[in-house]
């Protein structure tokens, strides 16, 4: 431990060589204490970078018992489960490995769930989305691997104060809306989609990353089962997930892509308040100040889309994610979102409908005509057509 836990210090930048060499040998000379007392006892580091790094340590020695797989570094840790970067000996190949944690090991909803995040990845093989490779358990811990993508992920470079351009966002979400069209096809939705979930290779690849809250479309007995809970991120959930609907499906995709897009094109999300309850409401109730009033340098085409991605009646949204690449290509390329547009008109002719019928209601019956008076009118209609077909037969002797 002590050796590991020296170049750990060393390989996080808290302490120079000579100063570990210096603790090292003082630790040898007193057999009472550990590395880790000498450290803290001479104010190197502090205890809490300490017990940060032991738990680093033992979270890698038991991705360690993982047979086929060498682990070689800590890529990150969340509330659900640790990653490892790791060789897969046999393939001689570079991977991740998501290990879940000793304590929901021993629960079988989060087993469970930790296995359908893998099943679910591995119906998919698409170039822009992380690739699943393997699912098991060893040592009493549950892994699953998965292609390890070398990069970062739009939410880092939001974090960073990166300010996306439209050209910029596009590229990315048409990779990503290409990647959810596959993922639909195939009956998944992904329900989780935001900045954080979005690779990015060096190369400009685009991939779109963590299954974990996926679902089948036509998974009554899970819907059932989640019915009236919220699944998802605040800042990007649907209004039917956050109402905890039944029938989720494609379209609360497109409404969190939307949003995504909306933060990488403003940089601000599209709905902001102290809480992620009051964030949700908004998602719910609070109209959608468009991209393009936000940040004006945006087309009104990009604005178009993403009103539409996002409006809150799903299905007032695009009809398929085909239909939603069509017009994604088409602002990339500085032509009109025809698509968009038929579904605004659609729904200003369905407003209009709307007040016409109001207005009948309020105006009450119709008072029938006299019968005198259509007799009349159907006198007078039939002397005009007569009159007009008999001019229209002299224009043409003539």
């Amino acid at each position: 431990m002590d050796s590991e836990l020296g170049r750990q210090v060393l390989d996080q930048g808290l302490a120079t060589r000579e100063e570990v060499e210096q603790c090292l040998q003082q630790a040898a000379a007193d057999s009472q204490k550990s590395l880790a007392d000498v450290l803290v006892g001479s104010g190197v580091v502090t205890q809490r970078q300490i017990d940060r790094i032991k738990q680093g340590i033992e979270e890698s020695r038991k991705g360690q018992q993982i047979p086929g797989y060498q682990i070689l570094s800590k890529l990150g840790a969340g509330a659900m489960a640790t990653v490892f970067k790791a060789r897969q000996l046999s393939l001689d190949r570079v991977v991740a490995i998501k290990v879940l944690p000793r304590r929901f090991s021993e629960n079988p909803e989060y087993v469970e769930r930790f296995y359908k995040e893998g099943k679910a990845a591995a119906k998919l093989n698409h170039a822009n989305i992380v690739q699943a490779i393997d699912v098991g358990e060893a040592g009493g811990y549950h892994y699953f691997v998965m292609e390890f993508v070398e990069g970062r992920t739009v939410y880092d470079d939001i974090a960073e104060g990166k300010a996306y351009t439209e050209a910029e966002a596009l590229r990315i979400i048409l990779q990503i809306a290409r990647a959810l069209k596959h993922a639909h096809a195939v009956g998944l939705i992904h329900r989780d989609v935001k900045p954080k979930n979005i690779m990015l290779t060096p190369e400009g690849v685009a991939k779109l990353a963590d299954m974990g809250l996926a679902r089948g479309a036509e998974d009554v007995e899970a819907a059932k089962a989640e019915a009236g809970r919220a699944f998802g991120t605040p800042y990007y959930i649907s209004p039917e997930q956050i109402r905890g609907e039944v029938d989720i499906d494609f379209r609360a995709d497109i409404y969190s892509l939307g949003a995504t897009l909306y933060h990488m094109v403003t940089g601000r999300v599209p709905f902001e308040a102290p809480t992620p309850a009051a964030v949700m409401h908004k998602h719910l109730k609070e109209p959608l100040i468009p991209p393009d009033h936000v940040n004006t340098r945006l087309s009104s085409g990009l604005g178009e889309v993403v009103e539409v991605m996002m409006a809150k009646d799903r299905n007032r949204r695009y009809r398929s994610t085909a239909d939603l690449l069509l017009d994604l290509e088409a602002i990339a390329a500085g032509q009109p979102p025809l698509q968009a547009r038929k579904q605004i008109d659609a729904q200003i002719l369905t407003g209009l409908a709307g007040e016409a019928q109001s207005d009948a209601e309020t105006a009450g019956p119709p008072v029938p005509a006299p019968c005198g008076v259509l007799k009349v009118a159907v006198i007078i209609l039939a002397a005009v057509l007569t009159a007009s077909l008999i001019l229209n037969l002299v224009q043409a002797l003539s």
